[in-house]
C-alpha cells in the first residue's frame, strides 16, 4: 500500500495545515472557492503518490469535508463552533 511506507495518509493531509484547519470568513457562497493553492499543492502530492481523481477541486471538497477548512458562512449558525475545532492528525499505529 502507498500509505505504509510513508507518515500516514491523515498526518500527511493534516501537515500541510500547520497544525490545525483554516478558518474562512466568506460572506456569500459565491466566494467560496471551487479549489485553491493549498488543494491544488496537496493534489499534486497525492498524484506524485499513485492516487487517481484527486483534482485539486476533489481534495478542496475533501478538505471541506473532513473540516481541515471552514467554509461555513460567517452567518451560519456553524461558522463559529467549527472554527473552533482544533483537529490533530492520528498517529500511525505501530
Amino acid at each position: 500500500d502507498i500509505m505504509e511506507k510513508g507518515p500516514g495518509f491523515s498526518k500527511l493531509l493534516w501537515d500541510f495545515m500547520g497544525g490545525g484547519p483554516k478558518v474562512n470568513n466568506f460572506k456569500t457562497s459565491a466566494s467560496v472557492p471551487a479549489s485553491t493553492p493549498l488543494s491544488v499543492q496537496i493534489s499534486k502530492e497525492l498524484s506524485s503518490r499513485g492516487f487517481k481523481f484527486v483534482g485539486p477541486t476533489i481534495v478542496y471538497a475533501f478538505m471541506e469535508a473532513t473540516g481541515m477548512v471552514n467554509d461555513h458562512l460567517v452567518d451560519c449558525h456553524c461558522h463559529a463552533s467549527c472554527g473552533k475545532t482544533q483537529r490533530k492528525p492520528r498517529l500511525k499505529a505501530k
